[in-house]
């Protein structure tokens, strides 16, 4: 449909799942339960929406909303339900359910019984939250009641850590549903859906991350600039919103995690530097907040690749978009609300060229690691980046067999991101010395650079961002 962008292998794996209902099961039960999850803002919602309208079957689609009670949820889902497209909603009419158990089991006999159904729950931790003992009673009715009908249960969340515990041993709902990963629009998908080059669509997936609703904002074919004037003086844009909403659901302000979080944001790395940004956390408070924030998915923890054991632990915040919030916009909201965005535009325009030089580091990395086989040097299965303590030296990019220890460097590469500043002999002869000095490598260890411009060197493995957008296509 129109302003659709993307998703292909999403929706093609949940048409296959309908399919599947629709074709039936052994022993009489077609149900199929799907747990999705994704960050914040993601699309999510919006995908699965999009899903039920082309499938074009009955459906009811209800949203939790953090309700401070288990009763105000279930007074929601009656009425989301009685007002749904399924053929027995009118069962719900004028229905005060007491329990959970009550309610979805009257859910099961408003299903279709000759054609497949959709049903989906979404924010699945907030009814969690109110009501500890609904994933034990959702697996019940689904084993007694919905996997004995054509339908497909999809039950979606933002908290990754949770719903992906929610499929493991020992818990009600293991072995019994299919898990998809939600992830952002990629930088393929951001550029088809702002008209914008290879290099460009870069750019603006760090600063959007490849969120829908981020995107929708920008203008086709405006460039990032032109976006930035836009949306970083309205108070209300999308761009600014998002980011305060996601860390407001998750971490309080002053929740210890929280100034763990806009730490690292301002661009901390390492555990001593983030200790002191954080006001002098204790180590132990410090540790607990990382932990958290690594099991939440929100921040990337890493070590050094190459042949010898490294603890030189570094922080990274996992989503690009709220990389580009913690480090530009967070911290300035107050002066953006009192109508001086420009400020904040002028610090960005100021900042930018050398905070995109490392923030595109992670995209870069992530994009070589799904080039297909041939693209990089043989026996490549993790890709990460070197460094030691002092920073002498820092290597960009490590290809290597396995991961944290290496058995075999595989490249040795160099990110150059600048606007008018190709890979140079300059930056072959530091590469190549920067080689020597990483454990495992030798001058038989090819060297790869990415540049976002430039001309070909002579023993280099030159990629571009075309190279880059390549390595998301499905």
């Amino acid at each position: 449909m129109d302003g659709f962008v993307g998703r292909t292998r999403e929706l093609a794996l949940l048409n296959g799942m309908l399919d599947r209902v629709a074709r039936g099961g052994r022993a009489g039960r077609p149900g199929r339960a799907l747990l999705m999850r994704g960050r914040r803002r993601v699309g999510k919602s919006r995908l699965v929406e999009e899903f039920v309208e082309r499938a074009a079957v009955p459906y009811l689609f209800f949203t939790a909303s953090a309700q401070p009670t288990a009763a105000a949820d279930l007074q929601l889902f009656v009425s989301t339900a009685a007002g749904s497209t399924l053929p027995g909603a009118a069962l719900f009419a004028g229905q005060s359910p007491a329990t959970w158990d009550a309610a979805l089991t009257l859910l099961a006999a408003a299903l279709p019984t000759d054609r497949p159904s959709v049903v989906v729950l979404d924010e699945m931790p907030y009814l969690i939250a109110t009501d500890p003992g609904f994933e034990g009673t959702l697996q019940k009715v689904f084993d007694r009641e919905l996997s004995r009908r054509p339908v497909l249960l999809i039950c979606i969340g933002s908290d990754l850590a949770m719903m992906e515990a929610l499929n493991d041993y020992g818990r009600p709902f293991h072995q019994r549903a299919t898990e998809m990963v939600v992830p952002p629009l990629s930088p393929d998908d951001v550029g088809e859906m702002l008209d914008l080059s290879p290099a460009e669509a870069v750019d603006a997936y760090l600063v959007t991350g490849g969120l829908p609703l981020v995107l929708d904002e920008w203008s086709l074919g405006a460039t990032l600039h032109e976006y930035l004037a836009a949306a970083v003086t309205d108070p209300t844009s999308a761009l600014l919103v998002s980011g305060e909403r996601a860390l407001a659901a998750e971490f309080p302000a002053q929740s210890q995690a929280g100034v763990v979080l806009r730490a690292i944001g301002s661009g901390e790395r390492t555990f001593s530097s983030i200790a002191r940004a954080a006001g002098g956390m204790p180590q132990a408070s410090l540790t607990r907040a990382l932990r958290l924030l690594s099991e939440k998915r929100i921040v990337d923890v890493a070590l050094p690749l190459s042949t010898r054991p490294s603890r030189e632990t570094r922080y990274l915040v996992s989503d690009p978009y709220l990389r580009f919030w913690l480090s530009f916009l967070g911290p300035y909201l107050p002066e953006i609300e009192r109508g001086r965005g420009d400020l904040t535009l002028a610090r960005i325009r100021s900042s930018w060229t050398s905070w995109r030089g490392r923030a595109v580091e992670p995209v870069v990395r992530e994009s070589l690691r799904r080039m297909p086989a041939g693209h990089l040097p043989a026996e490549t299965a993790v890709v990460g980046g070197y460094w030691t303590r002092t920073n002498d030296p820092e290597i960009d990019l490590v290809g290597a067999d396995r991961t944290p220890v290496a058995k075999r460097i595989t490249f040795v590469g160099s990110i150059k991101w600048l606007e008018n500043g190709p890979f140079d002999a300059h930056d072959l002869g530091r590469l190549v010395l920067h080689r020597a000095q990483l454990p495992g490598a030798d001058e038989r260890t090819p060297l790869i650079a990415v540049a976002r411009s430039g001309r070909s060197v002579e023993g280099v493995t030159l990629l571009g961002p075309e190279h880059l957008l390549t390595a998301w296509r499905d």
